[in-house]
């Protein structure tokens, strides 16, 4: 069975470095065209989309957060890693990993496994 579980600090400091890691079971993150991403939601807002690390490794990021955001993984471990710098309040939320199902010819992604999604707030 394919489980996603996230992991990291649950409050983090203004200004400071969010870092969470999403460890997955049953299936590598390395199988072709299976990509990895991390979604969030702020209280009471909708689901946004942070970024994805694709089968190969590459990376792509929302716009709207690509300069704050990196993502990377550890094959070894199989699991993935998402930073995000200098946050604000606006970032307090529930972090998700989930895996993306990108068969040839979509271009679009289409979340078929979540994690169980934790808290982070950030806060002083």
């Amino acid at each position: 069975q394919m489980r996603l579980q996230e992991s990291g600090p649950g409050l983090v400091m203004p200004s400071q470095t969010l870092s969470l890691t999403c460890a997955v079971s049953g299936t590598s993150i390395t199988t072709r065209n299976f990509y990895w991403a991390w979604i969030r939601q702020p209280p009471g807002k909708g689901l946004e989309w942070i970024g994805d690390i694709t089968d190969s490794g590459n990376t792509v990021y929302s716009p709207s957060l690509d300069s704050r955001t990196s993502i990377s993984r550890d094959t070894s471990k199989n699991e993935f890693t998402l930073q995000l710098t200098s946050v604000t309040a606006e970032d307090t939320a529930v972090y998700y990993c989930a895996r993306v199902d990108r068969p040839p010819g979509r271009w679009f992604d289409v979340f078929d496994y979540w994690g169980q999604g934790t808290q982070v707030t950030v806060s002083s």
